[in-house]
């Protein structure tokens, strides 16, 4: 009775369908849909309500949905449906109606589906894990068909464009199909890639179940639609080439049609030479002696030729690998490609005296070595003092938009590790509040992370400033980065080495440490002469490193 009350509750709205369309307010309409997910319109606008693949531009096409849905509501009756018109004003939340809003604005990674001859079911889709992730990896399923499943359990492992992440669970269920199994590569984020129903006795249905095109596509669209009318079908005449003309060799004449002199004939069986191949040029096409001799010498001159041809042939092919990308290596492909084609980049270099840095370490290790602790590094001092000098000079720590330059008031220090899948940059937060025990535990742990691909999102995102270091582990004497967009710097360490200075007394020498710097400036950002005063406070830092612990 409460279907059939609902049934004629609605059938009242859909009789007023015309009139709400030429409303002139603008209204949220939700239908009978499993995904449960609007639609938005205004007026003057073609309207579209999804309901199973229908579209609805009209009233009378609302009637034939409203029906068609009917019959799937007494089919399904272990599922609540409700077919609500609200009302609203200029704004539904906080998004201006004057900007046109289409359903696939509002997409649904995983909804409930109906389709025709299945029990009620969920579509998983690949999530996303991360603000650049685009498509991902199946590493593995934790979870196997028939399996029950709880909130909170994870089903599997997702390879990132950063990492490999766990997926969990959302709802309580039973995982009736994994489309998308162990090393499936290259899924787009929302393709669907696994089926959970609500009861058990419904696994066995789902056995050949395979996801439609439609919802792959829409799954991995996602975006402002625009209705266009279809474009017609032009029917493409199947070309079909010609089968190759091959010239059947004709059988040569006999021997007694063809005429040729008796001494003609003994030196082409000397020399070999079939005489259908030979043109006789005496009478009635007669093949003399004369002829004989200048396919010869025609033959004599051909041989050279063609052993010079060989000599100077193509050479032979060249032996490789084709190595797949890594979703790693395609984004950071893409992201230093994005940055060094939008980036206005400039470079400002010093060479720093490190001989009283080397002293400080030498100290501190000594007592880090009586606690337990874990060895500082050059690269951990370096860090420290990167982060002290964007704490001196604030507009260094910064980030470029098309309408304002945003200062941030947190050090967050990304360092660049080298990894076989590719390049990693951990971030290091607070940097500045840190002492150099912590910061040097906190990059041990994340480069050891990073090296086993287990970096979660907070590892890596959120970082201000970038530190990469070539010269200790390679050592480079110089180079220029590549911004890591949407920073505004990054310094670029390289390998200390020793010089000869002059000394207080005239004609006195000595020798010295010097480790070179640059840093790489988005001009946008940082002026010139701001990027010469950071530099100026890093350089402080690293010859007076007493200073840093101040």
């Amino acid at each position: 009775m409460a279907y059939a009350s609902r049934i004629i509750n609605n059938s009242k709205k859909l009789r007023n369908a015309p009139n709400l369309l030429r409303h002139e307010q603008a209204l949220l309409v939700r239908c009978f849909s499993f995904s449960g997910q609007p639609s938005i319109g205004k007026r003057d606008e073609i309207w579209r309500i999804h309901c199973h693949g229908y579209v609805a531009s009209e009233g009378e096409e609302l009637t034939k949905s409203f029906l068609s849905n009917t019959k799937s509501l007494f089919g399904a009756h272990k599922r609540n449906f409700s077919t609500t018109t609200v009302k609203v004003g200029n704004s539904i939340a906080g998004l201006e109606l004057n900007k046109r809003l289409s359903c696939s604005q509002v997409p649904l990674s995983r909804g409930f589906s109906s389709d025709a001859g299945l029990p009620p079911h969920q579509e998983i889709g690949m999530p996303s894990l991360s603000p650049t992730m685009t498509e991902g990896n199946i590493a593995r399923w934790l979870k196997k068909e028939g399996e029950k499943v709880s909130p909170g359990e994870v089903l599997c492992e997702v390879e990132t464009d950063k990492a490999t992440v766990e997926m969990e669970c959302m709802e309580e269920g039973y995982l009736a199909k994994i489309i998308r199994g162990d090393g499936d590569k290259e899924i787009k984020v929302g393709e669907v890639i696994a089926i959970t129903v609500e009861d058990e006795e419904d696994i066995a249905k789902f056995k050949d179940y395979t996801p439609s095109a439609s919802d792959a596509s829409s799954a991995a669209d996602i975006g402002p639609s625009v209705s266009t009318p279809p474009e017609k079908e032009v029917a493409k005449e199947a070309v079909t080439s010609p089968e190759p003309k091959v010239s059947k060799p004709s059988a040569p004449p006999s021997e007694d049609r063809i005429f040729a002199s008796p001494l003609a004939r003994n030196l082409a069986e000397e020399n070999k030479v079939p005489l259908s191949s030979i043109k006789g040029t005496g009478p009635d096409g007669r093949i003399l002696k004369a002829d004989i001799d200048d396919y010869l010498a025609s033959r004599s001159k051909e041989a050279p030729a063609a052993a010079a041809r060989a000599k100077h042939a193509a050479p032979a092919e060249l032996d490789y690998t084709d190595i797949p990308h890594s979703q790693i290596r395609k984004v950071t492909a893409s992201r230093l490609l994005f940055a060094k084609q939008t980036i206005p980049h400039y470079y400002l270099t010093v060479d720093t005296c490190v001989d009283k840095l080397v002293e400080l370490r030498a100290q501190l290790n000594a007592l880090q070595e009586a606690a337990g602790g874990k060895r500082i590094s050059i690269n951990d001092l370096v860090i420290k003092a990167a982060a002290l000098a964007l704490r001196k000079v604030p507009q260094c720590n910064s980030s470029w938009t098309d309408e304002y330059i945003r200062q941030f008031h947190n050090v967050n220090i990304n360092v660049a590790v080298q990894t076989e899948n590719g390049l990693f940059v951990p971030v290091i937060r607070d940097a500045d509040k840190k002492g150099l025990s912590r910061i040097a535990d906190e990059v041990k742990q994340l480069a050891q992370k990073a090296k086993e691909g287990g970096l979660k999102p907070e590892d890596y995102e959120g970082g201000t400033f970038t530190v990469s270091n070539l010269g200790g582990p390679f050592g480079i004497k110089q180079f220029c980065a590549i911004i890591n967009p949407p920073q505004s710097g990054i310094l670029a360490i390289g390998s200390a080495e020793k010089r000869v200075v002059p000394s207080s007394g005239p004609e006195q020498y000595k020798f010295a440490s010097f480790m070179s710097a640059t840093l790489s400036c988005d001009h946008r950002v940082i002026d010139g002469a701001v990027g010469a005063e950071w530099l100026k406070a890093f350089k402080g830092y690293i010859e007076n490193p007493e200073s840093m612990l101040l």
